[in-house]
């Protein structure tokens, strides 16, 4: 089989880059590309978008109220690679692109954009649809076993067939959850091509921690709390909810500051300290002024009962423990330092971390194909032509709330308009 684009990946990525291959819709014509590309999507799973369909707790997150400026900040250094794609199809071009398909958007408090019907699965389904109407091909359960170059061709090998494609997308995703695909073939597929691959690691995972005691806590939670950290000579902060667990922590938060973690972990000889904040939006000295005034309207409740007021019944317990307040110990009987102890238990919890739980538990991959040896006006690599990256597979990593999925949309079709000329 000979055709113009075959694209490996059947997850946002690569059906974003589909619909742009074969032709470009009018809400996305900012990108002046896109036309009649003959175009074959070739999938491993027997169905598109199987963690897509995880994501966002199964309704998708699908991008975030942020301009394309804020969104490559999101992304630290390498949101400058990414800046380009981010102009060329913004998070509002993004949600006109689905209300044209028919599915209308929401914005959340926290700035998620989540589709009206909270299921992922109509946002996978709209974009199959999509691309389907416009002549794609797609191909699933098929393995791709190796692409090599042949002639003026590159060559696509899987089990029983060859296909060869003037151009071709790999957007095959990364190493986080595996069960969905993502085994980290496309970083072979690179490799083979002459390309760098930076190390894959967890991102936006749990933290695993040398205190038991999280682990006693499994299951609580904190709703908003501010955790700090500095690594790399310098501090980094995350905020949102967090969860205890059976050998640390998680929740948003804690999957946003591993971000900047991972890449110093594992490490149980040298953990790195964070401090939690479980009062952050008040002051040490309001917050000191109000457990006085718990003390003085409750002067028979115990330390662990203060804390009640403050933390989960559950949390307050383990912490007052761990402090060394005696069970029976009254808050009327505190003395001030004591009262200053309790005060910095809430501000700022010191908790060790000593490595990440598995890639396979990830959100996404930190890691990938080297942002250097591709063009980031057209995700085409620098050492291989006709060769084109989108998505995960790429070394760039954002934090939670949709920033992930918009890389994905912005640099698929990017490389899909450009794969098509």
């Amino acid at each position: 089989m000979r055709i113009d684009v075959c694209i490996i990946g059947a997850g946002p990525a690569g059906l974003m880059a589909s619909i742009h291959c074969a032709i470009a819709p009018a809400s996305t014509r900012c990108l002046r590309r896109g036309g009649n590309a003959e175009t074959v999507v070739i999938e491993s799973n027997t169905a598109a978008g199987r963690k897509l369909l995880q994501s966002g707790a199964g309704r998708c997150n699908f991008t975030h109220l942020a301009s394309p400026d804020e969104i490559a900040r999101a992304f630290g250094p390498r949101g400058r690679f990414l800046s380009y794609s981010l102009h060329r199809f913004t998070p509002e071009q993004v949600r006109q692109f689905f209300r044209e398909l028919g599915l209308e958007s929401k914005v959340e408090q926290d700035g998620c954009v989540f589709s009206v019907t909270d299921r992922a699965g109509d946002v996978r389904d709209v974009l199959v649809r999509c691309a389907e109407s416009r002549g794609v091909h797609f191909c699933f359960g098929k393995s791709v076993k190796c692409v090599v170059r042949d002639g003026d061709f590159l060559a696509i090998h899987t089990v029983g067939e060859v296909i060869f494609a003037k151009k071709v997308i790999i957007a095959t995703g990364g190493l986080s959850w595996p069960q969905t695909g993502s085994t980290g073939d496309g970083f072979r597929f690179a490799r083979e091509l002459g390309h760098h691959i930076i190390e894959p690691r967890a991102s936006l995972v749990p933290l695993v921690t040398r205190e038991s005691w999280p682990g006693e806590l499994a299951g609580a939670s904190l709703e908003d709390v501010k955790i700090s950290a500095v690594v790399g000579g310098r501090k980094v902060v995350a905020t949102g909810p967090m969860i205890f667990t059976d050998d640390g922590i998680g929740g948003p938060a804690v999957l946003d500051l591993s971000r900047f973690l991972t890449d110093y972990l594992p490490n149980s000889k040298n953990p790195i300290e964070i401090y939690v904040d479980a009062m952050p939006g008040v002051s040490e000295q309001e917050l000191d002024k109000q457990i006085r005034e718990q003390i003085t309207a409750n002067p028979k409740k115990t330390v662990a009962g203060i804390l009640a007021f403050f933390l989960p019944k559950r949390v307050a317990i383990t912490l007052s423990e761990q402090f060394n307040f005696d069970a029976g110990l009254l808050g009327s009987e505190l003395k001030k330092d004591a009262r200053k102890k309790l005060v910095r238990a809430l501000k700022a919890l010191p908790i060790s971390v000593v490595g990440t739980r598995s890639i396979d538990e990830a959100v996404v991959t930190r890691g990938g194909v080297s942002i250097e040896q591709i063009q980031s006006k057209t995700m085409e690599s620098k050492v291989c032509p006709g060769l084109f990256f989108a998505g995960e597979v790429l070394d760039v990593d954002g934090p939670c709330g949709g920033y992930n999925l918009q890389m994905c949309w912005s640099t698929g079709a990017l490389a899909g308009a450009a794969a098509a000329v």
